[in-house]
Protein backbone atom coordinates (compact mmCIF):
# COMPACT_ATOMS: atom_id res chain seq x y z
CA UNK A 1 0.00 0.00 0.00
CA UNK A 2 1.46 3.01 -1.38
CA UNK A 3 2.05 5.77 1.74
CA UNK A 4 2.58 9.57 1.55
CA UNK A 5 5.95 11.29 3.09
CA UNK A 6 7.55 14.29 3.02
CA UNK A 7 11.20 14.40 0.92
CA UNK A 8 13.23 17.39 1.01
CA UNK A 9 15.70 17.62 -1.89
CA UNK A 10 17.93 20.34 -2.99
CA UNK A 11 15.92 22.89 -4.97
CA UNK A 12 18.64 21.81 -8.30
CA UNK A 13 18.02 18.42 -8.31
CA UNK A 14 14.53 18.66 -7.57
CA UNK A 15 14.18 20.50 -11.20
CA UNK A 16 16.99 17.67 -12.68
CA UNK A 17 14.98 15.08 -11.46
CA UNK A 18 11.74 16.32 -12.58
CA UNK A 19 12.95 17.39 -16.02
CA UNK A 20 14.11 13.45 -16.48
CA UNK A 21 10.85 12.17 -15.45
CA UNK A 22 9.03 14.14 -17.76
CA UNK A 23 11.87 13.76 -20.34
CA UNK A 24 10.84 9.65 -19.82
CA UNK A 25 7.10 10.14 -19.22
CA UNK A 26 7.56 9.39 -15.57
CA UNK A 27 6.02 10.56 -12.62
CA UNK A 28 8.17 12.23 -10.04
CA UNK A 29 7.32 9.47 -7.71
CA UNK A 30 7.99 6.55 -9.78
CA UNK A 31 11.63 8.53 -10.73
CA UNK A 32 12.49 8.42 -6.94
CA UNK A 33 11.39 4.58 -6.35
CA UNK A 34 12.98 4.17 -9.18
CA UNK A 35 16.33 5.40 -8.02
CA UNK A 36 15.87 4.06 -4.26
CA UNK A 37 15.32 0.60 -5.87
CA UNK A 38 18.51 0.63 -7.90
CA UNK A 39 20.38 2.03 -5.15
CA UNK A 40 19.34 -0.35 -2.68
CA UNK A 41 19.63 -3.36 -5.11
CA UNK A 42 23.49 -2.12 -5.67
CA UNK A 43 23.86 -2.25 -1.70
CA UNK A 44 22.40 -5.82 -1.48
CA UNK A 45 24.68 -6.97 -4.84
CA UNK A 46 27.76 -5.27 -2.66
CA UNK A 47 27.30 -7.01 0.25
CA UNK A 48 26.83 -9.85 -1.10
CA UNK A 49 30.20 -9.82 -3.39
CA UNK A 50 33.27 -11.54 -0.94
CA UNK A 51 35.24 -9.11 0.48
CA UNK A 52 39.01 -9.82 -1.09
CA UNK A 53 39.30 -11.10 -3.88
CA UNK A 54 42.85 -14.05 -3.72
CA UNK A 55 44.95 -13.41 -7.66
CA UNK A 56 47.09 -16.11 -8.45
CA UNK A 57 50.81 -15.28 -7.83
CA UNK A 58 53.73 -17.25 -9.98
CA UNK A 59 57.63 -17.01 -8.58
CA UNK A 60 60.40 -15.96 -11.03
CA UNK A 61 62.21 -12.76 -11.86
CA UNK A 62 59.92 -10.20 -11.85
CA UNK A 63 59.80 -8.01 -14.45
CA UNK A 64 61.45 -8.81 -18.22
CA UNK A 65 63.93 -6.29 -18.89
CA UNK A 66 62.38 -3.10 -20.43
CA UNK A 67 58.95 -3.49 -19.30
CA UNK A 68 57.29 -0.53 -17.79
CA UNK A 69 54.24 -1.02 -16.29
CA UNK A 70 53.19 2.74 -15.95
CA UNK A 71 53.75 2.59 -20.13
CA UNK A 72 50.36 0.86 -21.16
CA UNK A 73 51.38 1.58 -25.25
CA UNK A 74 54.79 -0.07 -24.55
CA UNK A 75 52.90 -3.20 -22.92
CA UNK A 76 51.10 -3.50 -25.57
CA UNK A 77 53.54 -3.74 -28.37
CA UNK A 78 55.63 -6.16 -26.14
CA UNK A 79 52.20 -7.96 -26.05
CA UNK A 80 51.99 -7.56 -29.51
CA UNK A 81 55.89 -8.84 -30.66
CA UNK A 82 55.74 -12.17 -28.54
CA UNK A 83 51.97 -12.67 -30.08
Amino acid sequence: MPMRTTVRLDEPLLREVKTEAARLGMSLTAMIEEALRERLARTASAAERPSRVRLPTFRGQGLAPGVDLDDSAALLDLMNETS
